[in-house]
């Protein structure tokens, strides 16, 4: 195991009706409050209602309408209220990209460049301005890191930026009731999401971290279980509730410590995105199985302990490498059932762009944690995806 930091610094607010905590945890904060929020649907649901009587006293601006892969437009032109208004509060109310939205506009605002820059790797944010969030789905665990993902569509780039202090919202309030209206297509999302940052660090160096793979495996069983009860019946407090904190657990930053990670699928998922604007789960559903049928071949023990600790297959009288495919097709078999997509013509992508994006991928960068990917490796991985 490596040496590593850990520190988490935002506060959980978990259960039925724990939105009703917001004042309490409001009175604390600013008088002048950036709601940020999607595309309308927690005005459908009566969620923006509560949300504002709770906010009783406060000064409060709008953006609504954040995209399921946020923008840097959106992003710009909030940090453009934020500093008109001297917005000292920002309040997320959604998804991962939401939350991922508020965080970018709460570190660009009191810096002087340009925002881009901190995902461009030209500069650090130190410095935001105060967020909290109210979580909608379960999936991409950013209620509980210092992580962001913005895409730049003039560029066709998105980009990640992970493990910021300055981006962990200081609360964030997880109702699971609040998930029962998400449909059957977003819950299957949600869940690859969970699982693919689970695998991101299970399956990269070193060995010999039984606590991190412990806690992983046992995620990872929770999810492959909980998903279908909740889609055979969406609305299951428990399993709503288990997801919820899956969701939470698989990148609140306990997972992943000692680790080297190695977040390839999420490399290549980030290119196909913005080249197509496709779900970002639905993207990993289709890159992971061939991702880890390529590394299988020069780590088989890790897929065999996959295999055994989560399928509960039976080694007995086969090799590591054969459990460890095993384990790679229930994967995907899983996947589909779950009602993700498994290849990338289900989604409408051909091979016209295979060699740009391989070309994009890989600028700047090496993929693979057990084996180095180069471009034939990687072309060959996404032409098995088709």
């Amino acid at each position: 195991m490596k040496n590593f930091v850990f520190q988490n610094t935002t506060k959980i607010i978990f259960g039925k009706d724990a939105t009703d905590h917001l004042a309490d945890e409001m009175k604390h904060w600013g008088n002048k409050v950036l709601l940020v929020y999607g595309g309308g649907t927690i005005k459908k649901t009566g969620l923006y209602d509560r949300v504002m009587r709770q906010l009783t006293g406060k000064t409060v601006y709008e953006l609504a309408g954040v995209e399921p892969n946020p923008r840097l437009t959106s992003v710009h032109e909030s940090i453009r209220i934020c500093r008109e208004k001297k917005i000292d509060f920002i309040l997320a109310v959604g998804g991962g990209s939401v939350i991922d939205c508020a965080k970018a506009i709460s570190v660009g605002v009191p810096y002087e460049g340009e925002v881009w820059d901190f995902f461009k790797r030209k500069a650090y944010p130190t410095r935001s301005v105060p967020l909290g969030a109210i979580l909608t789905l379960a999936a991409t665990g950013t209620e509980m890191n210092g992580n962001s993902v913005i895409t730049n569509m003039e560029t066709k780039e998105k980009i990640g930026l992970a493990g910021v202090p300055a981006m962990h919202p200081v609360f964030s309030i997880l109702d699971p009731v609040l998930t029962f209206t998400v449909p059957v297509n977003q819950i299957a999302y949600g869940c690859v999401d969970m699982l693919s940052h689970l695998y991101e660090d299970y399956f990269s160096l070193p060995d010999g971290t039984p606590v991190q793979d412990g806690l992983a495996e046992a995620i990872m069983r929770t999810i492959f279980d909980q998903v279908f009860v909740v889609e055979n019946k969406l609305d299951d407090y428990d399993a709503r509730a288990n997801l919820m904190w899956c969701g939470t657990m698989a990148l609140n930053t306990i997972i992943p410590v000692g680790k080297d990670g190695d977040w390839g699928c999420h490399e290549i998922e980030h290119v196909l995105s913005a080249h197509y604007d496709i779900a970002h789960g639905a993207g990993l559903a289709i890159v992971t199985p061939p991702y880890m049928k390529y590394l299988c071949q020069f780590h088989p023990s890790k897929y065999r302990q996959y295999g055994v600790n989560v399928f509960g297959i039976d080694p007995k009288g086969r090799t590591d490498y054969e459990v460890g495919l095993e384990a790679i097709e229930k994967t995907k078999a899983l996947f589909k059932q779950m009602g993700a997509p498994v290849t990338l013509k289900e989604v409408g992508i051909g091979s016209e762009k295979l060699e740009l994006m391989v070309d994009q991928i890989l600028q700047d960068r090496t993929l693979g944690s057990y084996a180095r990917i180069g471009k034939p490796e990687l072309l060959g991985i996404l032409k098995e995806a088709l």
